[in-house]
């Protein structure tokens, strides 16, 4: 019985206590705007932060990584390509001395 009573008064204490600073503090969060942003001085340093953070996100979100990746990959493939282009001339250059040794032989 004794406990019981001790932690209802613990209770009974610690309610008072909240209502006491609810009723101190209503008036500053009345004040607050309701969408939940903060006005106030920001630091340079969680300004530069902020920025940085922004910037890391975006890079994500518009794909620029996968687009530079993409954009790598089609550079090698047209520059592979352009190899293979000069392979197959020589190889077409020299079945044409080729033939023309032959035929100039007859």
């Amino acid at each position: 019985m004794i406990i019981a009573s001790v932690i209802f008064s613990i209770f009974v204490i610690s309610l008072g206590g909240l209502i006491f600073i609810l009723a101190r503090k209503i008036s500053v969060l009345v004040v607050l705007p309701q969408d939940g942003s903060v006005k106030g001085y920001k630091g340079k340093f969680m300004l530069a932060v902020e920025s940085k953070a922004k910037e890391f996100f975006i890079f994500f979100e518009k794909q620029i990584f996968l687009h530079k990746f993409l954009l790598w990959i089609k550079i090698m493939v047209v520059k592979v390509e352009t190899k293979i282009d000069q392979l197959l001339h020589k190889v077409r250059r020299r079945a044409q001395e080729v033939n023309k040794k032959v035929s100039g032989k007859k």
